[in-house]
């Protein structure tokens, strides 16, 4: 572990090694890793692959230099079937959790009783909101789990206009967290406008309340025409399926230039990269998060923002949360889509340094974590 720390320790249990490649979903656990350990903590991240493991398995391997790469080496235990775990011994990763301050169990990904009974204080951190409350709002799984404390990204939940039921519990809302100092502030661009993104996801939609609640899909085919409308350069590293084939299509004809994640952003540092290499985002959220009015913001446009790169967002209620109208612009139509990508290039010096500002002021891991532990602690 890290020497000369001394707020004390933090485990986030969360799956990494099930997703190689996937660098955008590995950032978001980086960026609470990171922020943690900015604010003097020790972390360790508590992770599990099921099923037998392969000599040389690509996803040990993933997490080793994933890991090592954001300079959290020896900051890992990963449990095999087998009971056996890779990293950080069983009983090292146990004495861990009965240390820490807080068991952070991403979306009740833990699923280790033993590890889960030894923590002074757990919380569930929902990372997607909407899908987990209304599986247990229908009785279709109980994924909420028995935690202390439930947190969640979705900074609307709990108001009168959100859809997304309580579940009787009370949530602590939190903005997600970027690490600041690992995205900083860069020169260049010159990609256009850009996003990293999956077409479908692991979830399918879900009916609740009499209305079908989609996914990105379902949304993004009401702004295909966007580029042709707003003037071209717009480029998407978009996971699709063969067998959505029109769909890619569609786009492509309304002027997205598409391109494979796997080429462009598939480590940590590429995806930063391609990022970086963007004049802008045009985010383009699920169904789920808009129709509901979560409140959810991406955590791949805090890493535009973090670097001095304007984001054009569909809006999920953010818009009465966060400032809007320089550096992060909320649009629900693809004319006031195309307005906001005009506002930006008629002035993209002053977005850019609003972009920086913005994600200071309201998005630093630093600031959100500090705060996310008092109110889990109360």
């Amino acid at each position: 572990m890290p020497a000369g720390l001394t707020a004390g320790r933090i485990a986030i249990a969360g799956a990494v090694a099930q997703k190689p490649g996937c660098a955008g979903h590995v950032w978001q656990f980086l960026q609470y890793l990171l922020g943690f350990r900015a604010l003097g903590y020790e972390v360790l991240l508590l992770d599990r692959l099921d099923g037998a493991l392969k000599p040389g398995d690509a996803r040990v391997r993933w997490l080793q230099e994933t890991m090592a790469g954001a300079g959290l080496d020896g900051c890992w235990s990963l449990r095999l079937d087998d009971g056996r775990h890779l990293g950080v011994a069983r009983e090292d990763a146990v004495a861990f959790v009965r240390d820490a301050e807080l068991l952070l169990d991403v979306m009740g990904f833990c699923g280790d009783d033993e590890l889960l009974g030894a923590a002074r204080r757990t919380a569930f951190l929902d990372t997607d909101p909407g899908f987990a409350q209304m599986w247990q709002d229908l009785g279709l799984a109980d994924v909420l789990g028995h935690h202390d404390v439930h947190v969640t990204i979705g900074e609307r939940i709990g108001l009168a206009d959100c859809t997304v039921p309580t579940c009787g519990l009370r949530w602590v809302t939190t903005s997600q967290p970027v690490a600041l100092g690992a995205w900083p502030v860069t020169p260049g661009g010159g990609r256009g406008f850009t996003s990293v993104a999956s077409w479908r996801g692991a979830y399918g939609p879900v009916d609740h309340g009499g209305w079908r609640y989609g996914l990105r899909v379902h949304q993004f085919r009401r702004f295909a025409e966007l580029p042709r409308v707003a003037g071209g350069g717009f480029e998407l590293a978009l996971d699709i399926h063969p067998a959505d084939a029109a769909d890619a299509q569609l786009l492509r004809d309304g002027g997205w230039r598409l391109v494979e994640p796997g080429r462009v952003a598939a480590t940590p540092g590429a995806y930063r990269r391609y990022v970086q290499a963007s004049d802008g985002e045009v985010m383009v959220a699920k169904g789920m998060y808009v129709d509901s009015r979560s409140g959810w913001v991406s955590e791949r446009s805090l890493c535009y923002l973090a670097s001095g790169r304007p984001v054009v967002a569909q809006d999920t209620g953010f818009s009465d949360r966060h400032p809007v109208g320089e550096g992060l612009l909320a649009f629900s139509t693809p004319e006031e889509a195309a307005a906001a990508v005009e506002a930006v290039r008629a002035d993209p010096a002053r977005h850019r340094r609003a972009a920086r500002e913005l994600a200071e002021e309201h998005f630093g891991a630093e600031r959100v974590l500090g705060r996310l532990l008092a109110e889990v602690a109360a």
